[in-house]
């Protein structure tokens, strides 16, 4: 089934505009209106990248957070050092309905509703590339992630494990000006500052032991695309220090050398940290993180928008069926439609690893044909049919745990399914991985883990 083609009903748009104003502080006087249009959150704090920016020094840089419900704002505080109080009482989560005041440091916010609107211009797709979803959170998400893809300002996706930024990141540089260029990934966890250096700006000839050549960094590498680096707050201060020089003059320096060279590259970051934070705590320089946090986008978790769930989970069982039609090793045959005593399940949990384990554990389900413990598919639909059963079957002889047997299984179903994708796709990674809705470093970390 076509993702796009699943028939959902339309969320609703909110239906009430609200707006701040300043009634007590340095700020007084100032109105600030909450734009539906904006992204998931609006935060507010003294950071330039809130939307609401304050002059207040006691409030924090990202203070809290407002998110637009049908009737109400949803009012959630970010771990403020000086607290958030409604109406006089401290609160880290609650709903605004209009007439509150809301006190953060020495600022005092009233809240007022405007009016009624009878539509909002939010995005009413389904999907932006491979990004999936149909919540308000995610429109907002899709219809800020297109206004940047057309730009090329430099911008960070901030996220809980699992969320998608990085497939996000990939989707931005897919739909933009830069699609024909190259997309390069860095992740900024790599231990040791020498390797880092090396690995984004290059070297000269004999800077590395063993290593005669010069070799080109992953600048170069990116030069005319997209350089998406991963976690930049775990990289060493000299290393921020260089990549201040990268990105505001478009030129780098290879390691060891004395020669410049220009580079027309487009970062995007993501982080599951809060950037703000870090720059507090000193583990990210303040310029660069001016310079890299252009365009901000923060990803909901999937606790956020439940209303998702259904819908990637039709989306992924969909495309993780194997029926015996399309492929020569499938591991179960599945009911063509996600049963609904496992929907029901999915629908109530927390999914604390976001679209990646709600994705695996349609995989596991595929894998298992287990529903509830100690069911199978074969209680709610089609009867269990195991198509490759010799591996099963020498599963199952191990003798091993429930656990462990369930993970040998999924194993071999993802083993199955990126020997199938990738045979489809001429063995592209990126076009496999792009088949499969998986971000390309996933994708070729899985077909690394199954290499042989």
């Amino acid at each position: 089934m076509d993702a796009h083609t699943l028939k959902y009903p339309d969320p609703k748009p909110p239906t009430v505009t609200f707006r701040l104003v300043v009634v007590e502080g340095g700020d007084a006087g100032k109105v600030f209106q909450i734009d539906p249009e904006l992204p998931s959150r609006v935060l507010i704090g003294t950071s330039p990248t809130c939307v609401i920016r304050l002059a207040d020094p006691h409030v924090s840089r990202r203070h809290l957070a407002l998110d637009t419900a049908e009737h109400e704002l949803v009012l959630q505080d970010l771990r403020s050092s000086n607290g958030t109080r409604v109406n006089g009482v401290r609160v880290s989560e609650g709903f605004l309905s209009g007439g509150e005041l809301v006190r953060i440091g020495n600022t005092v916010l009233r809240v007022e509703v405007l009016e009624l609107a009878a539509s909002q211009a939010t995005s009413q797709r389904r999907f932006f590339g491979r990004m999936l979803g149909m919540s308000l959170e995610m429109q907002k998400v899709f219809a800020l992630a297109e206004r940047i893809a057309g730009s090329s300002v430099p911008t960070a996706i901030e996220g809980e494990t699992g969320t998608g930024k990085e497939l996000l990141a990939e989707v931005i540089h897919e739909q933009g000006r830069r699609a024909a260029g190259p997309f390069v990934v860095f992740d900024g966890s790599i231990t040791g500052e020498r390797l880092a250096d090396v690995a984004l700006f290059g070297c000269g000839a004999n800077v590395i032991p063993g290593v005669s050549e010069a070799r080109a960094g992953l600048f170069e590498q990116a030069d005319g695309g997209t350089l998406l680096i991963d976690e930049p707050a775990e990289l060493s201060p000299d290393v921020q220090r260089k990549l201040v020089r990268a990105v505001e003059h478009g030129a780098i320096q290879r390691v060891g050398t004395d020669t410049t060279v220009s580079v027309d590259v487009r970062i995007i970051t993501t982080s599951r940290a809060d950037l703000d934070k870090a720059v507090d705590e000193g583990r990210l320089r303040e310029d660069l993180f001016y310079r890299l946090v252009v365009g901000r986008i923060e990803l909901p978790p999937l606790r956020r928008r439940r209303e998702d769930i259904p819908f990637l989970a039709e989306h992924f069982w969909s495309e993780l069926s194997v029926p015996s039609s399309r492929a020569a090793h499938p591991v179960v045959a599945a009911p063509s439609t996600i049963p609904p005593a496992l929907l029901a399940r999915f629908e109530m949990h927390e999914w604390p690893g976001n679209v990646r384990e709600l994705q695996n554990a349609i995989a596991r389900h595929l894998a298992t044909g287990e529903l509830e413990q100690g069911q199978r598919a074969s209680d709610e639909a089609a009867p269990f049919v195991p198509a490759a059963p010799d591996v099963i079957t020498e599963i199952l002889e191990l003798d091993l745990p429930l656990p462990k047997a369930r993970q040998r299984v999924l194993q071999e179903f993802e083993r199955g399914y990126v020997a199938r994708v990738l045979a489809q796709h001429g063995g592209n990674v990126s076009r496999a991985a792009t088949a499969s809705g998986l971000a390309h470093r996933y994708f070729q970390s899985l077909k690394a883990k199954y290499a042989k």
